[in-house]
């Protein structure tokens, strides 16, 4: 069980910003306008045109992803658009955390998404509510993980491993900068807190297999190497491309 001195969060999240990065979340309402909830974005109905970003956020981020990456098959514009949307939730989780010794409400229903963004600017929380950092696994992994996983499901043929995969690729991504960023400021304390509550979260059935415990190398791939002109990822399971 991880024991931390608990600070205050304050309505902006302050401490974030010198993370930088995935780890820094916006606070209050957006400037663009009203954006759509994450919890909408995880129930809305598939819509095969991917246009309309309020009634269908999930196909349309996969679309944009695609033009983006010249994805030669949608699953690989699936997985890399999860493991970005993974990677922000458990960094902006892990690091408030770290830092704070609290983790903010990161219920969907207050989690707004612009998937025409990208960080920092692509999330945007309505309402700081402090909750204690042991609610961090049932806050991003049953919270938002379970349900976009699911939503993924529904509009392309994916491993569900593929995605747990790119949830525990991008949980260890996230200690890692934070470990960092930990070293090059003198806050060890935030490294030994990350790693404490990332090692809880990994002893979860669904991350528990996704890494190899001695190399932290994944135990599946997340198909980078199948776009054009794309390698392997510093943690693949494999050693080279494979033929395909």
């Amino acid at each position: 069980m991880v024991l931390l001195l608990f600070v205050d969060l304050d309505p902006q999240l302050a401490a974030l910003g010198p993370l930088g990065g995935f780890f820094v979340l916006r606070t209050g309402v957006p400037p663009r306008g009203p954006l759509p909830t994450l919890a909408q974005a995880y129930t809305a109905p598939r819509l095969d045109t991917g246009h309309d970003v309020y009634a269908d956020p999930i196909t349309f981020r996969i679309h944009k992803v695609a033009q983006s990456i010249q994805a030669p098959e949608p699953r690989i514009a699936v997985s890399v658009a999860h493991q970005a949307l993974a990677a922000r939730l458990w960094s902006v989780a892990l690091g408030t955390a770290a830092l704070y010794g609290r983790l903010p409400d990161l219920d969907p229903r207050l989690l707004h998404w612009d998937p025409a963004g990208s960080a920092l600017d692509d999330l945007w929380l309505s309402e700081v509510r402090p909750l204690p950092v042991e609610a961090i696994g049932e806050v991003v992994r049953g919270g938002h993980l379970v349900p976009l996983a699911a939503a993924l499901r529904s509009r392309c043929h994916i491993s569900a491993g593929l995605l747990w995969g790119n949830a525990g690729s991008a949980l260890a991504g996230a200690v890692r900068q934070l470990d960092r960023w930990a070293q090059a400021n003198g806050r060890a304390e935030v490294s030994g807190r990350a790693r404490t509550l990332a090692a809880e979260l990994f002893a979860h059935s669904d991350l528990s297999g996704t890494l190899d415990p001695a190399t932290l190398r994944r135990r599946s791939c997340c198909l980078y190497y199948r776009l054009p002109g794309g390698g392997l990822c510093g943690d693949c399971c494999f050693t080279r491309p494979p033929k395909h």
